[in-house]
This record gives C-alpha cells, structure tokens and sequence, in this order.
C-alpha cells in the first residue's frame, strides 16, 4: 500500500512516511525492497492470433542521466509501451531512453522490439522503417490516398487509440506525470503501474 500510494499520489517519502507510521528512512527501504517485486512479468509466449500495440510516452523526470529536453518542453524520458490489442494488457515496458529520442529508434534500442519479435505489431507513421504496421503515406507525386487505403487507415486509427488509452490510465499515476526517482526508479515504476493496470483489468 506505501509503494501503491507513492506511485498514485507522487507525495514525498517525507509526506507518506507518517501515513503508514514509518519513518521516511522506513518508507525509503520500503519501496527499494517491493517495487522491484511489483514489476510486470515477461510476456508469455503469444497465441497466433495476437496482435500488438505499441506507442512511446515522455515520462517527465528530474534524472538528466536518462533524460532529455523534448517536444513537450521538459527534460523527459521516452517510454515504449507495447499492449495486447484485444485484452488491452500492458506486455512490455521498454527502458527509459531520453525523450529527445524518436520513437522509430527507441523502439528497438529501449528492447520492445524482442517482445513484438514473430507478432504482428501496430504502430503509428512515426515507426517508418521498423517493419510494424503502420498507416498509409502519400508517395512522392501521388495527390490522395485511394478509397481502400483510407478505409485501412480508419481501421488502423481506431485499433491503435486502445494503447492511447492506456498510456492515459498509466498516467493517472502521479509519479508519472513528475518523476522524483533516480536511476532504474522511473522504470521500476513503470513496471509496477503497469501491473497494477493488468490486475485492474482482469481482476
């Protein structure tokens, strides 16, 4: 419950400490010792018939070491989320990479790209050149789109919104809307809200 009410209110361990009558020393031994234990667990092996989502959010975070200055004007870190496109599952979190970093190559060098590895994945056009579905793109000297690549890209906008909302309810998590954690906390952080999103669903 400490680690769970860290993450969802973003509070310091100064301010949850005295909630669950610890010490801020206490709270902090805490959430180094369970939030490793709350990371989600490698995806298992997929059906034939699973299909993918994936899509990048920027977590902002006060480490520089993992961050960068990006198109949301903070130091932030990108985060690839792959989910199941029919339970809508969370199945991989990829590491932290700065967020100045495009998603076509966080995509491969943050490691979700192992977990979509043999399973059709989509994505959206910013994942040009990855060999994941994504949306049809005017070529050079054609005007419009024909009426069947337009009926394919609706498609495609309405399956892809499922990782949009979920990327929406991990961040109803306060940590990561501002991240205070150093090093592998934002990831381990991530993995464990992840978790917890499964078990919302499921449960």
């Amino acid at each position: 419950m400490l680690v769970a009410t860290y993450w969802r209110t973003n509070l310091t361990l100064r301010q949850v400490a005295p909630l669950f009558g610890v010490s801020k020393s206490a709270a902090d031994r805490i959430l180094d010792h369970l939030a490793p234990l709350l990371a989600l667990s490698p995806a298992r092996r997929p059906r034939k018939d699973t299909v993918y989502i994936v899509d990048g959010t920027l977590v902002p975070t006060r480490d520089r070491s993992i961050a960068a200055s990006s198109k949301n004007y903070r130091y932030s870190t990108n985060l690839q989320v792959v989910i199941d496109a029919n339970s809508r599952l969370v199945v991989a979190i990829g590491l932290p990479l700065p967020g100045s970093r495009n998603d076509c190559r966080a995509f491969t060098e943050s490691g979700v790209d192992r977990a979509c590895r043999g399973t059709p994945t989509i994505a959206d056009g910013g994942y040009q050149g990855t060999g994941l579905l994504i949306p049809h793109r005017k070529r050079r000297g054609q005007t419009h789109l024909s009426p069947q690549q337009e009926a394919e890209n609706a498609v495609h906008r309405r399956a892809r919104a499922r990782v949009e909302h979920a990327l929406s309810r991990l961040k109803n998590w306060k940590i990561l809307r501002d991240c205070r954690l150093k090093g592998n906390g934002v990831h381990q952080a991530m993995l464990g809200i992840a978790r917890l999103h499964n078990l919302a669903l499921t449960g």
